[in-house]
């Protein structure tokens, strides 16, 4: 029978630290022009939230200038807002000069 072998000791500590992404924020800019309905219907597409949600979402973007509607990793907070843009102008306000909704996409820290 063969005499055990023995292994070498490992170093086990490390000074790699694994870096997190900063989470992403997908904003929604104030539009004077595009209905309040619009805006409800394509952030209950998108992101399926409620109507409440949607209104208070849309009501800080319309008081405050813009709106944070969604946070989290870049790849989907640029999917989010390109879906949100994608959803095109309000089809009552064309003859207004609609355009898609104004989305913009930031880190947050």
């Amino acid at each position: 029978m063969a005499a055990p072998t023995a292994f070498p000791e490992l170093d086990t500590d490390t000074d790699t630290a694994t870096l997190r992404q900063p989470p992403y924020a997908v904003i929604l800019h104030n539009d004077d022009i595009t209905g309040m309905d619009w805006v409800i219907l394509v952030l209950r597409k998108v992101f399926g939230y409620t109507v409440e949600k949607c209104f208070d979402l849309m009501i800080d973007a319309h008081e405050t200038g813009r709106s944070v509607v969604w946070v989290g990793a870049l790849e989907v907070a640029e999917l989010k807002a390109d879906q949100m843009i994608g959803c095109g102008p309000d089809p009552t306000a064309m003859q207004k000069g609609a355009e898609p909704l104004r989305v913009t996409v930031e880190a947050t820290e």
